[in-house]
């Protein structure tokens, strides 16, 4: 009886132990995008080394994933933070909710650029958004309006006599991506809105929004997404990953190649490739900030309110990521590539993120 009442005594001590192990971390948990993961690793590891919490763990696993991570529940088995390339959508927000993650913090961190860049030993190249647009969709116009036919195009000259005879072949990242989803916003979709019938489109589809035909307006708005989002499938684009780092390699190797990844890498690997003018201008830290390199986007992290307080150091990795010495214009972030936001906007959204300010977006 002695030996049983032990064995159970060490089963219920084990059990608590165990418990207690499932019920709390000692350590932040990140995940996410590709594109924010290099800047909060940097986060993470300055702040692991200048506070006594530990270093948080850094995951890339895409915005998509990063959010499917984050909004599968509000137990601590769940990520704490999770990185973003674009802002959270409504039906994320859906999903978290359905899930019982209903207090999340946006924190938006600043801007990138995407940069459609080849090896540096390769022939320069220049682009418009029409010719990307042209190159990378499935179908294209045809010469009738209101006509689309599957994308003829084999080499770049095919879609501008102005570009090099070589073969159409771009390395992106895929749909989980928030490279991927701005892409197809800045990029693709602005090619495409130079085809007026089909900008037509997304204007017929507001007026039916604002005229209550909520069926015509949702046909007419998918239709439109449609042609200008979706990419080509024979070859001439293909997914590499998740891994930007894999991107640069694989140029390097083939210089016929073009890739797409954010501004942040190319910088870190400018002796290996080389960025593509866009509509005339020149990826740049300034022509990102300034507005006028046409392919730049938003960067953010969202916080799970409820896990603050119950994951230590949560608050305070937030202090530290939006500390001017971070994310100021001669902070250690602003050298590793990161576009700042201007100062009084900065200044806002510290004290936005400190406070662990609801999440609100915008009504459609």
């Amino acid at each position: 009886m002695k030996r049983l009442s032990l064995l159970i005594t060490m089963a219920l001590v084990t059990g608590a132990t165990t418990s207690s192990f499932a019920a709390g971390r000692t350590h932040i948990e990140i995940v996410g995008s590709s594109t924010v993961y290099p800047f909060s690793t940097v986060v993470a590891e300055i702040f692991g080394k200048k506070t006594t919490f530990k270093t948080p763990k850094v995951e890339s696993t895409g915005s998509g994933g990063g959010f499917k991570l984050f909004c599968a529940g509000g137990g601590i088995d769940t990520p704490d933070i999770t990185n973003s390339s674009r802002r959270i959508k409504k039906s994320e927000v859906e999903q978290c909710a359905a899930n019982g993650v209903n207090a999340i913090t946006e924190v938006h961190i600043g801007f990138d650029g995407i940069t459609i860049a080849n090896a540096k030993k390769a022939p320069d190249f220049k682009l418009t958004r029409r010719d990307i647009f042209l190159a990378l969709v499935k179908e294209v116009p045809s010469k009738k309006d209101g006509e689309l036919i599957a994308n003829p195009y084999k080499t770049w000259q095919d879609v501008n006599s102005a570009l090099p005879a070589t073969k159409i072949e771009v390395l992106g990242p895929p749909p989980t991506s928030g490279t991927r989803d701005a892409f197809a916003e800045l990029a693709l979709e602005g090619g495409c809105k130079t085809f007026d019938w089909i900008k037509q489109l997304k204007t017929d589809s507001k007026a039916a929004k604002q005229a209550g035909d909520k069926a015509k307006a949702t046909t007419l708005k998918n239709k439109y997404k449609t042609i200008c989002h979706t990419v080509r499938e024979d070859g001439a684009y293909i997914e590499a990953g998740e891994n930007d780092n894999l991107i640069v390699q694989k140029l390097d190797k083939n210089p016929a190649a073009l890739g797409i990844f954010g501004f942040s890498f190319l910088e870190q690997n400018s002796d290996k490739v080389k960025g593509a003018a866009i509509d005339g201008v020149a990826i740049s830290f300034e022509s990102i900030a300034d507005g006028t390199y046409p392919i730049s986007r938003p960067l953010y992290f969202y916080v799970k309110n409820d896990h603050v307080g119950k994951v230590p150091g949560i608050k305070e990795f937030i202090a530290e990521f939006t500390h001017d010495d971070a994310w100021g214009d001669d902070g250690y972030l602003t050298e590793k590539g990161l576009i700042p936001l201007e100062p009084a906007k900065r200044k806002a959204m510290a004290t936005s993120a400190q406070g662990l300010a609801l999440l609100k977006l915008d009504a459609e």
